[in-house]
């Protein structure tokens, strides 16, 4: 009996090292591999996580909060083969009394650290970081006016999109209470290297600006370029840290 309690206890001492953790998993490969329709992780009241059709890569972004591009290493079906995941957080936790407004927004700071923990135990994810030089953008103001409108409501779901409300196309740019840090996070994910901000703008702010163009081989970024500028602000290239998740090591999820 008494080994039984010690035993018991160093369970619970690894497990309070091992930081915080979901009490409920399930993993299994996603019935549809193909396709990009219903794919994302979605944020639920009471903590919950769901991921629908998502490849590993991406699970690692949203765990770590970085980009594609700050990804190196691993085999080739990390950015091939897709998974659903189903976790939730035990009942004692802070993450457990998340409410989010929406589901479409990320995992809060102790859900990434519970996905973190999740990727390590169900995908044998092992990785190091490694900071690198590499090519960035600066976002500075330019000498034009700028068409930038504070918020008209800080409690609005704070996005970046195109002009039509979806992914950023080639239609221009638009924005609802969105900071310098979330613009900037969200252009460095099409532009796949990191982009810092230097405008000196505090707060949050609405824009949106329309582009044409009867080139149909305009493409997305040479549209994000156009867009800044007719907003007042410019792109710098430059040199500077590229913060990189190195993969050591990785592996299919067992079965559930």
């Amino acid at each position: 009996m008494r080994s039984l309690v010690f035993l018991t206890l160093a369970i619970a001492a690894a497990r309070a090292q091992s930081g915080p953790a979901f009490e409920v998993v399930s993993v299994k490969p996603s019935a549809m591999q193909d396709g990009n329709t219903g794919m994302g992780l979605a944020t639920y009241p009471g903590g919950r996580i769901r991921a629908n059709m998502c490849k590993l890569d991406y699970l690692i972004t949203e765990a770590f909060d970085i980009q594609f591009f700050q990804v190196a290493g691993g085999p080739r079906w990390i950015h091939e083969d897709r998974f659903d995941i189903d976790a939730k957080p035990p009942a004692n936790s802070a993450a457990s009394k998340a409410n989010p407004r929406s589901f479409k927004l990320p995992p809060n700071p102790e859900q990434r650290l519970m996905l973190q923990a999740l990727l390590a135990d169900r995908f044998q994810l092992r990785s190091h970081r490694e900071t690198r030089e590499g090519p960035v953008y600066l976002l500075t103001r330019t000498n034009k006016e700028l068409k930038l409108q504070p918020t008209q409501d800080s409690d609005e779901y704070p996005w970046v999109g195109s002009v039509a409300g979806a992914a950023i196309a080639r239609d221009g740019l638009r924005a609802t209470n969105a900071t310098m840090a979330l613009l900037t996070a969200r252009l460095s994910s099409y532009l796949e290297r990191p982009v810092f901000d230097r405008t000196g703008l505090p707060g949050a702010f609405d824009f949106r600006y329309e582009f044409s163009s009867d080139d149909p081989a305009t493409d997305v970024i040479s549209v994000i370029m156009a867009s800044l500028q007719g907003l007042g602000l410019k792109l710098e290239a430059g040199k500077g840290p590229v913060e990189t998740l190195v993969i050591d090591r990785v592996a299919h999820p067992a079965a559930n």
